[in-house]
């Protein structure tokens, strides 16, 4: 029997590869003519209640603007760019046009929207493509956010105007590799020297890092055991970021390691309004409010996805659309989207009317995004195999609701906030932590 070389079968099966192994696949719209990609998104078809009419005219244009901007210019590159986990970068200056970053922030070149402005606006962000929700969230709703409500006057004037155009970017970090739902337990260090702060530690799950221009960083202040704020440049010695790859959600969200080795910060860089972690709560307050209305959007485009796509695909000689069991799920789904929106409007009026708590954010937050999860897997059974291709959304739009779920506080997190505020009793701890902290 001849005895071959592993190089000389390896090149044997090369040539017996048909030629055909080597072509491009076919582009969706040919290899499945019968129902229409998300590249090309539908009209919206999900505001089943009229909610439009709860908007003011300016909300309305908000809502008008991002809805034309997203189904045109962004759509068609959302499902190349998730699925190579790239950041499309050429999107950057058409984002920057329809005026989001900064939100409700007056003045400094911010858009200074009502709250329900940028509330919707991140929805019809989100309809579209949840990653680049996420990047404007974090840029904006975290980051921004936090210099104009805990920064000095000099570094509001330094620092939002170029932020709001989208010329410098900026993300958020406080999670750490052993602290996610304990952020409060942080060890990353800072300790003042002479000029300014060393600080030391690890971040994790930062987006936006890997390209950010400028990091809000929270350390525990050495000296009085506090959390403290600080605003590090990317190009500060001793810092390092690295990407977390292998993500099945918001893939093109470019989250990162960020590690930090005696990283000196100059004392105009320290964010004074932060003293304590109550104060990050400033933020979160808001950033939660935005957080809830990610999955509102996520869901409208679901939605809109499976109206378009059980009209177009016919089986046993009819659309999909006239069977019975079809039907159910999209109402279903329809319902989840009145509901999810009637929560969320209500949300922002109570922060309107500075009577939202911690509790009322939580029970947004955790009930919309559980709404998103149903209603996704809903849209997952009704578009059968096309259920598993990004090119139709609803795959990715399905793994995209995964880390929402998650972040600003899971569910059981946010659940036990709303718990403690309605019962008066906190049960974040197990009994047997709690006595351990004591001893």
């Amino acid at each position: 029997m001849a005895i071959h070389s592993s190089s000389n079968q390896d090149d044997s099966n090369k040539r017996a590869m048909p030629s055909y192994f080597n072509l491009p696949p076919l582009d969706v719209s040919n290899a499945f003519p019968q129902a229409t990609p998300a590249s090309v998104f539908p009209p919206c078809a999900s505001d089943y209640f009229q909610f439009d009419d709860l908007l003011t005219p300016e909300e309305q244009a908000v809502r008008k603007k991002v809805r034309e901007c997203m189904e045109k210019e962004i759509a068609p590159v959302m499902t190349e760019y998730w699925e190579k986990a790239k950041f499309p970068f050429q999107c950057i200056p058409k984002l920057a046009a329809l005026r989001l970053a900064g939100g409700t922030i007056k003045g400094y070149g911010c858009p200074g929207l009502s709250i329900l402005g940028s509330a919707v606006g991140t929805a019809e962000v989100a309809r579209v493509d949840a990653s680049c929700s996420t990047f404007i969230l974090v840029h904006s709703s975290l980051a921004m956010l936090t210099i104009a409500l805990c920064g000095s006057e000099a570094q509001k004037q330094k620092y939002l105007p170029s932020l709001a155009q989208f010329q410098t970017i900026g993300c958020w970090g406080l999670t750490e590799p052993d602290y996610g739902s304990d952020a409060s337990a942080l060890k990353t260090t800072a300790t003042k020297v002479e000029g300014g702060w060393i600080l030391d530690g690890q971040k994790r799950w930062i987006g936006n890092s890997t390209f950010a221009d400028i990091l809000v960083i929270f350390a525990r202040n050495t000296s009085t055991n506090q959390i403290n704020g600080y605003i590090v440049k990317k190009d500060a010695p001793g810092l390092t970021v690295t990407k977390i790859e292998n993500k099945i959600g918001l893939r093109i969200v470019q989250n990162g390691d960020i590690v930090m080795k005696k990283v000196f910060i100059p004392d105009e860089d320290r964010l004074t309004g932060v003293n304590s972690f109550q104060d990050t709560n400033k933020v979160l307050a808001v950033s939660r409010v935005m957080v809830a209305w990610q999955p509102i959007g996520i869901s409208m485009g679901i939605y809109d996805i499976c109206h378009r796509y059980l009209k177009e695909r016919k089986q046993f000689g009819a659309p999909l659309a006239a069977f019975q069991i079809n039907q159910q799920k999209l109402v279903q789904m329809l319902s989840n989207v009145q509901a999810m929106f009637l929560v969320g409007w209500r949300l922002c009026k109570l922060y309107e009317s500075g009577k939202m708590t911690p509790g009322h954010a939580s029970l947004a937050k955790s009930w919309i995004t559980l709404r998103a999860r149903e209603t996704a897997a809903l849209g997952r059974e009704l578009l059968g195999g096309n259920g598993i291709l990004a090119d139709f959304l609803v795959a990715k739009a399905f793994c995209d609701i995964e880390p929402i779920y998650t972040y600003e506080g899971t569910y059981d997190i946010n659940t036990l906030v709303t718990g403690r505020e309605v019962t008066g009793f906190a049960s974040f701890k197990p009994v047997i932590a709690q006595k351990r902290s004591r001893l």
